[in-house]
């Protein structure tokens, strides 16, 4: 039985999925992609264990912005991050430290 598996992820971000629901995605060219959707395919990034890193959408953060969606960056696991509907999405990648940020 195979107990561990390999990323290549150098590191993770969980999305809240119904912060994302509740704006009706919020994001992207005509602000209808979810952010976790968006952000990855902004940062031409695979849903895949073999991307450099990894976006995933959770069900529930617990957290529940009005016009926002929550996000947690495994690097900084203490501070969450409260993403604004239409937020530049360089922006976003730039507070995570994730390639292709600003």
């Amino acid at each position: 039985m195979k107990t561990h598996i390999r990323s290549n992820w150098a590191r993770t971000v969980l999305v809240c999925g119904k912060c994302s629901k509740k704006l009706g995605g919020g994001f992207g060219a005509k602000g209808k992609t979810p952010l976790a959707k968006a952000l990855r395919k902004h940062l031409g990034l695979k849903k895949s264990r073999k991307a450099s890193a990894g976006i995933v959408e959770v069900k529930c953060l617990g957290v529940c912005p009005r016009g926002a969606v929550t996000m947690i960056d495994s690097a900084r696991p203490g501070e969450w991050l409260l993403v604004p509907a239409g937020t530049d999405l360089d922006q976003v990648a730039g507070e995570l430290g994730l390639p292709g940020g600003a």
